[in-house]
């Protein structure tokens, strides 16, 4: 997982695949000491920010032996992988991390729910980049049912025009594939989304067919603040850009505010793969229990 997303912070991590921050700890301080996982600590300006993990080199040959592949073939190199801690990019990667690990710990409660695909920008770019570069591509199954996105993930850094100039190489992607595949925007506030909802309806409107590219927005903010209630992407707080109202969505519901259901796009298989590049991991984790971790 570190590997497919350059980093996950020690409370992503637990939320994955630990009962109990204690459990995590110690495994993720067995890995650090066994160079399997490297890890650094940003300085912040209040607090304390926890450890961020990134892949280490024992952990780098472990993935090549598993895929076959020589290490050196992998790509990897220590300073590289732990160049993300003095990247612009870092709380970005970070942002979208939280995202889908809230949604995987999330369906660890309930076992209807499920996170079913979670690629990472990098391969997004390797699959779609001549035409767009999502920040993740996803899939939610909910009661068996699987609704599969892009993600757009805002920090509100950029303009809004520029966020919204993004969406002719979404509408591009979906005519050369031929597959309607929703595009959900993350912002960081409310205030922010309903100004980027306004650039956005302006160059949605002005795509050839903006039918086939469905785009629903949300803002971090909206989340219940209840930790027990598990808060996480799938509450009822998207907004389809194309209704006329303004009603909340959860996101197993979304596939339903648009006529032409989404088809899902398939994960390519390893033999469609190329030499080096690894298939993406399971996002889901077996679900955490003392039995499992009693070590």
């Amino acid at each position: 997982m570190v590997h497919e997303h350059r980093v996950l912070t020690a409370p992503q991590i637990t939320s994955c695949a630990f009962p109990s921050p204690r459990s995590g700890r110690q495994r993720m301080r067995e890995l650090y000491q066994w160079s399997v996982l490297d890890r650094f600590q940003p300085t912040v300006d209040t607090g304390s920010a926890p450890q961020h993990y990134v892949l280490g080199p024992a952990g780098a040959s472990v993935l090549a032996a598993d895929a076959g592949i020589d290490p050196k073939t992998l790509g990897y190199r220590r300073d590289r992988a732990t160049s993300i801690a003095h990247s612009q990019r870092l709380a970005h990667a970070v942002g979208v991390g939280e995202f889908f690990t809230a949604l995987i710990a999330r369906a660890h409660t309930h076992e209807s729910e499920h996170v079913s695909a979670w690629w990472s920008e990098v391969r997004c770019a390797r699959h779609f980049g001549d035409l767009v570069r999502p920040d993740a591509y996803g899939r939610w199954r909910h009661d068996g049912r699987e609704f599969e996105f892009f993600l757009e993930y805002d920090l509100g850094t950029e303009t809004t025009g520029r966020v919204a100039a993004k969406l002719s190489g979404y509408a591009r992607l979906a005519a050369s594939t031929g597959i309607v595949t929703p595009l959900l925007l993350w912002a960081p506030t409310a205030r922010r989304e309903a100004n980027l909802r306004t650039q956005l309806a302006t160059a949605w409107r002005g795509l050839d067919h903006p039918e086939h590219l469905p785009i629903v927005t949300a803002a971090a903010d909206l989340l219940d603040p209840d930790p027990e209630a598990h808060p996480s992407p799938a509450e009822a707080i998207w907004a389809p850009l194309a209704q006329g109202d303004d009603q909340r969505r959860a996101l197993h519901n979304l596939a339903a505010a648009w006529p032409q259901r989404p088809r899902t796009r398939p994960s390519p298989q390893p033999e469609h793969r190329s030499s080096t590049e690894i298939v993406a991991p399971n996002p889901m984790p077996p679900a955490p229990t003392m039995s499992s971790t009693g070590r």
